[in-house]
């Protein structure tokens, strides 16, 4: 049985993962943490009676195997360090953290031999989509990406779309067309990352959804995902738990551990 640590618990993805955790009889729910809880009851939010209620970072003392976290982008940060620093893997799935926080994190699981994962979206759809896109790179190194994503969503753009970015930079054998450009609106072309323009959209009725659009000579592909539920975040969740074993050290990306 893996005993895990839910940050975040409070949220729509934390809430969920601990329902998923605890119908999993190989997984065990012993501990949930989230900054200026109400309450320190676990009635008040139907947690099983092993499972502590953690308000302080400090405070946090478990034999939890695994520390999953749906925290905020300005808490993911610590919350990784201090499991890392603790030998409890983290598996993120909270976005908006910067290149110079994850190569910290890095260098803390090489220094404490503790592995971890980031995970930019536990949708299996949307791992294969960017699977397919580096794919598609190597062949249509043009590509703009559209996002959208529910309208109380915190970061822009999302992690998704920033980590299919870098894949389709890391899937390119030749770089992009670079065309000129004229915005009679500042931004009308999106954001750049790795000389992908990446368009963000945020509206209620979304949930999770992306667009790879690819231009070549003559053609065009698109590729596309849907996540109509946060429940079907929920299977990638449970094998990112099952086989964080597999990880070589400090890694980003659900395939890591498919």
């Amino acid at each position: 049985m893996i005993k895990v640590l839910v940050a975040g618990f409070r949220g729509s993805m934390g809430s969920k993962a601990c329902k998923m955790i605890e119908a999993d009889p190989e997984l065990q729910l012993v501990g949930v943490y989230s900054p200026n809880v109400a309450s320190t009851d676990r009635g008040s939010y139907d947690l099983p009676s092993e499972c502590q209620i953690f308000d302080r970072l400090a405070d946090i003392q478990t034999d939890a195997e695994v520390w999953v976290d749906f925290s905020t982008p300005t808490g993911a940060f610590e919350n990784a360090k201090f499991a890392l620093e603790h030998y409890i893997v983290p598996v993120i799935g909270t976005s908006g953290m910067t290149d110079a926080q994850v190569d910290q994190l890095k260098e803390i699981a090489d220094a404490t031999k503790t592995k971890g994962l980031i995970v930019p979206n536990f949708g299996l759809s949307a791992v294969l989509l960017m699977q397919f896109a580096k794919q598609a790179a190597k062949y249509f190194p043009d590509a703009e990406i559209i996002e959208m994503h529910h309208a109380d969503k915190k970061d822009s753009p999302s992690g998704t779309a920033i980590n299919t970015a870098k894949m389709i930079a890391e899937g390119r054998e030749t770089a992009p067309t670079k065309y000129p450009e004229v915005e009679t609106l500042p931004g009308a072309r999106g954001a750049v990352y790795e000389d992908v323009h990446i368009h963000a959209v945020r509206l209620p009725g979304y949930v999770a959804h992306e667009e790879v659009l690819f231009g070549g000579q003559g053609e065009a592909l698109t590729i596309r995902q849907d996540s109509f539920d946060r429940e079907s975040f929920m299977h990638g969740l449970n094998l990112a738990i099952k086989n964080i074993q597999k990880l070589d050290g400090f890694a980003i990306g659900l395939e890591n551990v498919l």
